[in-house]
This record gives C-alpha cells, structure tokens and sequence, in this order.
C-alpha cells in the first residue's frame, strides 16, 4: 500500500466559520508530508479529525487503506498534538514510564531505544527541569514513538524553540523518516517545510491550495540560470529565443524561463555555443518555497 493516509473531501466548520472545505489529499508511506499554512488556515483542525479528536462535518479518511477510526489504527500512531505536562523534577526515563503506565503503549522495557532514537539517552538520569527547550520537545516526541508507531503526527513541532532547538528537532524529524516512519507534521513556517519534508499540502482558510511532492509544488515553471564571459552578448543571444529573460548585471546572471517540464539544458548550451557563446554556468533553478507560497496564496 502506496497510502498511509488519505483525506476525501474533509469539511468542518465551527457555526459561520468554515474551518475546511472539501479537503482532499493523499499521505505517502515512508515521506515526511507538511500541512503548510499560516494561523487559522485549518492545520490543527485537519489533524484534529484524523486523529479522531474531531468529527468532521462532511468528508471521509482512511489509515493504511481503511476507514479512519479504529483502535488498530490509533496503535500505528503516535501523536504530538500539543504540549505534554511533565514532571519537572523527574528524569526523563522517569517521565516516559509515566507516560507508558498511563497511555499502556509499548512497554517500559522500550524506554532505553527510544531515547537512543531522540539523542536522549545520554541525558537519561538528568531531571526535566534541566533540559534545553530543544531537548523537551525531543523527550515529547520520545512519549509519542512509545509503541513503536508507524506514523508520526505532529502539530507545530518547532513551535516556541529557540534556533537551536529548531535545527534539534528538523534533524531529529529528518532521522526518525531515515528509520522508517512516515511523519505528518502541521507547520507554519514555509523554511521548515522545504528543509525537512518530501511532499505538503498547502491550505489557506480551510482551502487546499494544492499538494503532492514539494519539487512538484516548488516548480510551477523551468527557471534556469546561465552566465558567461560577455553577459551582454549572451542577452542578445538569448533574447532571438522569445522566452521571458531577465538580465542581473549585479551577478553577471541572466534568468530565462520555461513552462514546466520543458528545459533542454543539453539543448540551450548547444545553442549558445552554435552561436559563439561558452556558458561558464548553466542550472535548472527551484523557485523558494515562499515565493511559491505567496504566489498561491495571493492568486487565491
């Protein structure tokens, strides 16, 4: 089964607010899949069903090809959907025992693996109160891979860490899909996504904007990016090709671009070439994903 999650037409609303409007998507197995969008687009809400915490008003999901809901289910997954109260005076193997007792997922003897797998156990002994903001976030995704799920669903997993803890948790994330999870993580921050996730969907007020693989989404269009000896020639040259151009005198760069799916790299050298020009650059360029974002969320 290619799917770990697939969303069907998912709509919610909260009286006049409509919080998702027919919402549809697939989760591959085995990716890191951001739900991208600003405060208020819907993020938490979507998680909120298919964690079974919410009921939707309209739509339907499915868990590893069947319908959303089970106890089966819920085993494979391990969620962080917001913070987790622990004891500040206790150790963190402490902690997740408690966490264990409580929850009954896995068993007490899975507590030193799992703090191998957060770069925790080293700190194993040391008391909550002791760690870095990055380090309690780390010890609360510990608590969510008790049981050893498949899946991973995380609400603003980098939310209120300092720069360290952010690079803490991004690597950590990026580690635990190298193991074999899938991850679901909801985030507002559009560098997060593009550095840790291999496919996203992108909502704006309940809206999908789109989704699929984050290269997909990046490229609306083929940017590429030459350079050479005599800037201005290649211009000209370029120009005789009536694509859109842009000259950066500053970077001695000249930008032209494609519809997507249809740059010749192979081709435009040999062009520049047959016409006395040698390239000393030439790349397919991807658009940041925030101007991508802004481009979407400003065209909807």
């Amino acid at each position: 089964m290619s799917e770990i999650l697939s969303v069907k037409n998912l709509s919610k609303s909260y009286g006049a607010i409509q919080a998702l409007d027919k919402v549809s998507f697939d989760v591959p197995a085995g990716s890191v899949f951001g739900i991208l969008g600003p405060n208020g687009s819907g993020k938490t809400t979507l998680l909120g069903i298919v964690m079974d915490v919410l009921k939707a008003n309209n739509g339907s999901f499915y868990w590893f090809g069947q319908p959303g809901g089970s106890p089966d289910q819920r085993k494979k997954i391990g969620s962080l959907l917001e913070t987790p109260n622990f004891y500040t005076y206790l150790s963190a193997t402490d902690n997740l025992q408690i966490t264990q007792s409580i929850s009954g997922r896995g068993t007490k003897s899975d507590i030193d693996d799992i703090l191998k797998k957060v770069n925790l156990f080293e700190r194993r002994t040391a008391s909550f109160k002791s760690f870095s903001l990055g380090m309690k976030q780390r010890l609360a995704i510990a608590a969510a891979l008790l049981g050893s799920p498949q899946v991973l669903v995380l609400d603003e997993p980098t939310n209120g860490l300092d720069p360290n803890g952010i690079a803490e948790i991004r690597q950590l994330i990026v580690d635990l899909k190298e193991q074999g999870h899938t991850i679901i993580m909801a985030s507002h921050l559009l560098d997060e996504v593009e550095k840790v996730c291999t496919h996203a969907a992108i909502l704006k007020k309940g809206e999908l904007l789109t989704s699929g693989n984050v290269e997909d989404i990046l490229m609306d269009e083929d940017v590429v990016l030459l350079s050479a000896a005599d800037i201005n020639l290649l211009s000209k040259v370029l120009f005789s090709l009536n694509k859109k151009t842009t000259l950066d005198e500053k970077n001695s760069t000249i930008q032209i671009v494609f519809p997507k799916g249809t740059a010749d790299l192979a081709a435009l050298n040999r062009y520049c070439f047959d016409n006395g020009i040698v390239l000393t650059h030439l790349s397919l360029q991807r658009k940041k994903l925030e101007t991508r974002f802004f481009e979407l969320t400003n065209n909807n």
